[in-house]
């Protein structure tokens, strides 16, 4: 395992919920936590400095925060379906709770600093944006969960990412590690990875200019990869297809990147 590879804990929290990972380190301003609940399972969490945002990938689970209650939010039985999730946003200072209402459910809890005090907001499925980026092999479908034209969040920038066999992503390769605006922001970033059928992989290169950093990873379902800094392309084989759930947050809730001019040529083709 590398420092920037995280592979599942697999650990009991409470009877009927497992964590599946737990990540903070070496980031500073992005946290990124996934749970398995049953259903009748129950996590709850106590936010002091730190916004959350609760994706519910798969199955369908009730979330709670004072007066609110979302009562058996989830669309979708596997991510593969494509089709955009409910999620909820929480704002620092306030405890919340998660409970299984389906037999299984998997769930992301995104995090970052909290610069405001904002209302808990239900971010229903229909909300999310949908575009199609790339063309050739550089094809991809994005949902939208909290874009930076969001007013949602104080920090925190999430967002899923579908790419089929033999296509690139997050590519040609960008980096956003510079508090240089308006050409680049600074943006930590996590991805959270699952692959269909499960038995494959992706190709994942965390690199900086100076290759002070340069690591290329063989990705399996269900890993994590952490990105400090640097460029951080996904390939992904032939008869496989890809989806990462990203979390970015950083100093400004911006996200303006830099393409690695050795590979922006790309987007010049016909």
């Amino acid at each position: 395992m590398t420092q920037l590879l995280r592979k599942p804990l697999n650990e009991t929290l409470t009877p009927g919920v497992k964590l599946i990972h737990d990540i903070n380190e070496p980031l500073k301003y992005v946290g990124f936590r996934l749970i398995e609940i049953e259903r009748g399972g129950g996590y709850e969490e106590q936010l002091t400095e730190l916004e959350c945002c609760v994706v519910v990938l798969t199955g369908k689970v009730t979330v709670s925060e004072g007066e609110n209650t979302f009562a058996e939010i989830g669309t979708r039985a596997s991510v593969f379906e494509k089709i955009p999730t409910d999620s909820v946003y929480i704002s620092g200072g306030k405890s919340f709770s998660v409970k299984g209402s389906s037999e299984k459910a998997c769930v992301a809890l995104c995090y970052s600093q909290a610069t405001q005090d904002l209302p808990t907001t239900l971010i229903k499925a229909s909300d999310n944006s949908i575009e199609i980026r790339g063309k050739y092999q550089n094809k991809r479908l994005v949902h939208n969960i909290l874009p930076d034209t969001s007013e949602i969040a104080s920090s925190l920038l999430v967002v899923e990412v579908y790419t089929d066999g033999g296509n690139f992503s997050s590519y040609p390769p960008h980096k956003h590690d510079q508090d240089n605006l308006p050409h680049e922001s600074f943006l930590e970033e996590s991805y959270y990875h699952e692959i269909n059928p499960q038995q494959g992989f992706v190709f994942q290169r965390v690199y900086t200019d100076d290759r002070a950093l340069d690591e290329t990873m063989a990705v399996e379902h269900r890993n994590a990869v952490v990105v400090p800094e640097g460029y951080h392309p996904v390939g992904v084989p032939d008869g496989y297809d890809s989806y990462y759930l990203n979390v970015m947050a950083g100093p400004k809730r911006i996200w303006k990147f830099h393409n690695d001019p050795d590979h922006e040529w790309i987007l010049d083709r016909d």
